[in-house]
């Protein structure tokens, strides 16, 4: 063989195995058996948001009044009411533009036990107390009512709880939230001295009204 086409053939296997070196390399590497990974999730909850709500609670739900001041025309028995709270939790873009909120009390009448005439729920009145107004001083108690019995305070107030009295209010409900506000009231039932005795029992319902 001729020194040139030697050379040739050293060329080309040299070549060839360049070649096949070049495709062992490029080949894909295999995980061993038993080979673990993490992969981390993640989350972002956001809290839900209720919304606000305006509501009214009472402390019990039952007073007894007990004979204090009587005289010898007007038999007189006191007493408080519970203290009645008025939550409201609502933002300002929550309130309705010019709303107000207030609570409201009326009574039936005492009806007896063993058949006495009821006393008209006109015997009965209040004067409320403010307890916790917040500090806007836009939440205020109600003004007395007094009854059947005594004279007027103001113009047409001695009618006792006969109908929806005002205990505590506020007249722009935007300006004032979120807060919780307590009002309390003096109870008093004024009847006449020859009142017959025996157990009675009447029925105040507060309302909230907005």
């Amino acid at each position: 063989m001729d020194t040139g086409k030697r050379g040739r053939l050293l060329a080309a296997g040299a070549a060839g195995t360049l070649l096949v070196g070049a495709v062992a390399l490029a080949g894909p590497a295999h995980a061993e058996p038993g080979d673990e990974t993490g992969v981390e999730v993640t989350v972002e909850i956001e809290e839900i948001r209720q919304p606000g709500v305006l509501a009214m609670s009472v402390a019990a739900d039952s007073v007894a009044l007990s004979e204090d001041g009587s005289t010898l025309l007007v038999r007189q028995f006191t007493g408080t009411l519970p203290t009645v709270t008025v939550t409201d939790t609502r933002t300002a873009d929550e309130v309705p533009a010019g709303a107000a909120w207030a609570v409201l009390g009326s009574a039936t009448d005492f009806v007896g036990d063993a058949d006495q005439a009821p006393i008209g729920a006109g015997h009965l009145g209040w004067q409320p107390k403010l307890i916790d107004g917040g500090d806007t001083g836009l939440v205020s108690e109600g003004e007395e009512v007094v009854t059947v019995l005594d004279e007027p305070t103001q113009p047409g107030n001695n009618v006792g709880l006969v109908d929806q009295e005002l205990l505590v209010s506020t007249f722009d409900s935007g300006a004032v939230t979120p807060g919780a506000y307590t009002v309390d009231a003096d109870l008093f039932l004024r009847t006449p001295a020859d009142v017959a005795a025996g157990a009675y029992t009447s029925t105040l319902t507060l309302s909230l009204f907005e």
